[in-house]
């Protein structure tokens, strides 16, 4: 009995003893101390001791940032027989359009990410739209956002004084894009085809002296210089996130409404002018569109 009663007795000396070595003498590494998780200096969650989220998905998307664009094919002189140059505006208002004004990345964001990273040549509107005048850095930028000195009335002194404020680009003041491109009739494969030119953002803003909002062209973007970049960008698709669709998709299969505003013309006239009702440029605009439609089909014989 006497035997047993001193075996209980060291079991319960030895588990006393390796409770008190288990107990830390750091008072900052005591059991009722808080550390957040993912604090640790070797945790994988944590980069340079930033915090890394995790994946908002159910696996991460790469097709999209490892797709490469396919050449256009090569086109002989000979062999186009007709072609006139179109001018369209997508109006992103429209339903089909609203993936141009996504709130999280409208197309916008990416032209002007883009242009200002150096990975896009932008073109000045003042040389026209044929791509002949390159934009500075310093009009792009001044463009995208910047600091305004703002003169104000300090209510206490009544004494005038320059105030520093902040600019933001507002991607919701581009309400059009202008769209350039050139329809062709392919005499070797005997088809009606369409390659579209320039890109231009349309802003609207309103003069301070006629206190009226007017739209004009921010630049223009040379559209088979863009591809590739277009292509690595995802565009929304309706009813289905895992359609991988890329803005370069949105324009070469056309997933988009728009409507004719110019056509080449011998005077270099608009539609779209302000004199003409918006019955008369829907009727033109539509009367371009059979144009082209009968061209082609009047080259077969049924």
């Amino acid at each position: 009995m006497k035997a047993a009663y001193n075996l209980v007795l060291l079991c319960l000396l030895a588990v006393s003893t390796v409770a008190s070595a288990q107990t830390p003498n750091n008072p900052e590494q005591q059991p009722n101390s808080f550390t957040l998780p993912g604090a640790g200096e070797d945790n994988p969650l944590m980069q340079d001791g930033e915090f890394e989220p995790p994946m908002n998905d159910i696996v991460e998307s790469q097709s999209i940032r490892e797709r490469r664009v396919l050449p256009y094919e090569n086109l002989r002189e000979a062999d186009i027989m007709w072609k006139r140059r179109i001018w369209r505006v997508i109006d992103v208002q429209e339903k089909i359009n609203l993936p141009f004004i996504n709130p999280q990345r409208p197309l916008i964001t990416i032209l002007l990410e883009a242009a200002q990273a150096g990975d896009l040549r932008v073109f000045d509107p003042i040389g026209g739209d044929n791509f002949s005048m390159l934009m500075d850095q310093r009009t792009l930028t001044s463009m995208a956002g910047g600091i305004d000195s703002v003169r104000v009335l300090d209510p206490e002194t009544y004494e005038e004084k320059i105030v520093l404020q902040e600019r933001l680009f507002d991607p919701t003041s581009v309400k059009r894009y202008r769209i350039q491109e050139m329809w062709f009739f392919d005499k070797e494969s005997s088809t009606m085809k369409v390659r579209i030119l320039g890109i231009a953002p349309m802003i609207q803003e309103t003069t301070e002296s006629a206190g009226r909002t007017i739209e004009r062209p921010m630049f223009w973007i040379y559209y088979p210089e863009a591809r590739q970049l277009l292509a690595n960008e995802s565009a929304f698709a309706y009813g289905n996130d895992a359609a991988n669709r890329s803005w370069e998709d949105v324009f070469e299969y056309r997933f988009f409404n728009s409507y004719i505003t110019k056509a080449s013309n011998v005077l270099d006239e608009r539609i779209d002018r302000p004199e003409r009702s918006g019955r008369e440029q829907l009727l033109d605009s539509e009367r371009i569109k059979q144009e082209i439609f009968n061209y082609e089909q009047d080259l077969w014989s049924y």
